[in-house]
């Protein structure tokens, strides 16, 4: 039973775009502004430093990751309405 449901699930999966340079501008320019609202947060110096940003390493990876989360949400949205 369990099988035949994952098998159904899986047949059903839409086809995501593969790299292009324009996917990579909308990851980058997702995780830039991600990087910019961590200069918004209330601590963010808590812990080891970044060598030329005024944040911690934490705080830059925690930006990184939600950066990366929003530019994928943009892009299978983009890819969803068929703009990209």
């Amino acid at each position: 039973m369990i099988l035949s449901f994952l098998l159904a699930v899986a047949t059903n999966v839409p086809a995501t775009p593969t790299w292009t340079p324009t996917i990579g501008l909308i990851i980058s320019l997702s995780s830039f502004v991600a990087l910019l609202l961590t200069l918004k947060i209330e601590k963010p110096l808590v812990g080891p430093k970044m060598p030329l940003l005024p944040l911690s390493i934490p705080a830059f990876v925690a930006a990184m990751c939600f950066g990366h989360i929003i530019g994928i949400g943009i892009i299978l949205g983009l890819t969803n309405i068929g703009r990209l």
